[in-house]
């Protein structure tokens, strides 16, 4: 296990392949890089080098509930300098639902440090920004205002945080409950605030700015729904788009297993894309 100081937190990476082009392979929600470990593998084997690396509030990494305006801005100021000490910058950035958001803030931000974007799982509108903005936060905020952290602590999400790295118990404790309050509102709020924007945390001319070249894979459920995408290759001004045929579902979030399904097309896909660009 690879461990890097970042922004004054501990996080945990790791480089699968020994050389080739950088990609930075993102996971979605708040999973932890085993997450995207066989897309890592499959890129690998075409002569890349793949960065994984579990964000702050995920896998083995620190808590780090402090910031911005959002913790996918957190995310992306993190890969900013993780890159940079790792000589990764410009690299290609890919990611799935919250890795997508996360992808997509970091281009956006840090331009310079990007090279390419790969897109799958994008989420936008009104319910998916409602719901998972509440879903990412609520529980905790409710949880620090009637308990404190300790409270924190035993929910389930930062328990699983503390067994995979025991200093985020100190870490935690460690917070005045109403400052660990107000930047989880506000990280809500910053969901909440992009109900009606093409893409969670990216606005019209966000997406328009963006200089380098873009592929994207619609998505297909309630948190990630498939006219996104198209949209969104209508912002993005050197941008390519694949559909993958996946039928509709009507549930939050179609299992990872479906996308699975795809995976070597889809790296076969990443690859061409790449290479051309």
């Amino acid at each position: 296990m690879l461990i890097a100081e970042v922004r004054g937190l501990h996080l945990n990476y790791e480089i699968v392949g020994g050389e080739g082009p950088w990609v930075v392979i993102l996971p979605g929600g708040r999973n932890g890089m085993e997450r995207v470990r066989p897309v890592a593998e499959l890129l690998a084997a075409k002569g890349y080098r793949v960065l994984l690396h579990d964000r702050r509030n995920c896998g083995k990494s620190d808590v780090g509930i402090s910031g911005g305006e959002s913790e996918s801005g957190e995310w992306a100021d993190d890969l900013d300098d993780l890159t940079r000490q790792l000589d990764a910058q410009p690299c290609v950035v890919a990611g799935s639902s919250s890795g997508s958001r996360t992808a997509l803030t970091f281009t956006i931000r840090h331009p310079g440090a990007v090279s390419g974007l790969i897109l799958w799982r994008i989420s936008a509108g009104p319910y998916a920004a409602l719901n998972l903005g509440v879903r990412y936060y609520a529980e905790y905020i409710k949880a620090a205002g009637i308990g404190g952290m300790k409270a924190v602590c035993e929910t389930d999400f930062f328990a699983s945080r503390i067994e995979e790295n025991e200093r985020n118990r100190e870490i935690l404790m460690s917070m005045e409950p109403m400052e660990f309050v107000r930047v989880m509102v506000r990280w809500m709020g910053s969901f909440i605030g992009s109900a009606d924007a093409p893409i969670i945390g990216a606005s019209a001319d966000d997406l328009r700015a963006i200089d380098v070249p873009a592929l994207m894979f619609p998505g297909c459920d309630r948190h990630h729904p498939r006219e996104v995408a198209f949209n969104a290759e209508q912002l993005i001004p050197n941008s390519r788009l694949i559909d993958l045929g996946m039928p509709v579902e009507d549930v939050d979030s179609v299992g990872l297993k479906a996308w699975n399904e795809h995976l070597p097309r889809m790296v076969d896909d990443f690859d061409r894309f790449i290479r051309e660009e």
